[in-house]
């Protein structure tokens, strides 16, 4: 289990692993800005988007400070996702992975 810290080494070398990036910001913010290679799947959109991906995927989801990423992550693990990564805000990643 991850201590709930990510730094930019970790999340790059999980994105590297194939981890899928998943921004769960409202279109309207994700249009001013997105990490690179990220998915928008607001977060009330997540139990239909859901399908999208095997219950074996690496999810790695991001919002602007880290509180709806949580309970997208939270509701995904209910979902049976166990390999869900909460890696917080986007302005915290923002300048490591652009």
């Amino acid at each position: 289990m991850h201590n709930g810290v990510y730094d930019c080494d970790s999340v790059k070398k999980m994105l590297a692993s194939g981890a899928r990036l998943i921004d769960v910001r409202t279109p309207a913010e994700f249009a001013q800005g997105a990490l690179p290679g990220a998915m928008n799947i607001p977060l009330q959109t997540i139990p239909a988007a859901a399908a999208r991906f095997r219950p074996e995927d690496t999810l790695l989801v991001y919002c602007r400070s880290g509180s709806r990423s949580m309970f997208a992550q939270q509701y995904l693990q209910r979902m049976g996702f166990s390999k869900v990564h909460n890696i917080g805000a986007y302005g915290s990643m923002a300048g490591c992975l652009n």
